[in-house]
């Protein structure tokens, strides 16, 4: 083989990946705009009576999840099953994006915390990663860390509408969360990082509760709303 065969073989296989992240880059993009119109959906319940409209929230949002389960299958089909990771950077973002709505559209549901597996369910994709396109663990953890911020700013909002008794309860779900993660040990620079901001999530809902205990408030929140969701 000639030199310039060899290169022309090599421009042919340069081509085939190129288009390969094409089609990727296209499908990635419909997912970025159905997660868009998830978080603006579900943005929703930090303002005025929001939290009256929560259960309609959070169904409207499972319905948009099954646009998400669609575009999932199509992305699956845009690469060869063995090359997840070659090509993963590319849905990296919006797969953690789409980790932290399902996990905040089941916390709003339950306030529990959503499992890998579930979160896998609701995107239509595999926990394993014997079995193909599946949610890698630190993207999971990525997802879930963006949620403790969400709460963080809930807890605020939540005092703004009235509902003093939802700050003790993100409270004491955001401390359980920093447990968990201080059971790991994190050695990827990137997840560490944003770990290394669950502190201060902890910290700024720590400071509403302190103050709804100085004004009186949290004993009244546990007794009239305690119960609500």
């Amino acid at each position: 083989m000639s030199v310039s065969e060899m290169f022309a073989a090599l421009q042919g296989a340069l081509g085939q990946d190129q288009d390969i992240r094409e089609e990727i880059r296209k499908v990635v993009q419909a997912l970025e705009q159905t997660a868009r119109e998830i978080l603006t959906l579900l943005q929703g319940v930090h303002q005025g009576p929001g939290f009256q409209h929560i259960p309609k929230k959070c169904q409207k949002a499972r319905e948009h999840f099954g646009t998400v389960r669609i575009q999932m299958e199509s992305l699956k089909t845009k690469f060869p099953a063995d090359q997840y990771y070659r090509f993963h950077e590319h849905w990296r973002f919006v797969l953690q994006r789409l980790v932290f709505l399902a996990a905040f559209v089941v916390y709003l549901e339950s306030e529990t915390l959503v499992t890998r597996e579930a979160v896998a369910e609701i995107l239509g994709i595999e926990a394993d990663r014997e079995r193909g396109f599946h949610l890698d663990i630190e993207d999971y953890l990525s997802g879930i860390l963006t949620l403790a911020s969400e709460l963080a700013r809930l807890a605020v909002n939540s005092v703004t509408a009235g509902d003093y008794s939802r700050p003790l309860r993100i409270s004491a779900f955001i401390n359980e969360l920093d447990s968990g993660f201080r059971l790991l040990n994190l050695k990827n620079d990137s997840l560490r990082k944003r770990y290394d901001g669950l502190k201060y999530d902890v910290k700024k809902i720590e400071e509403v509760v302190y103050d709804l205990s100085i004004r009186g408030l949290n004993k009244e929140g546990t007794v009239g709303g305690g119960g609500e969701k």
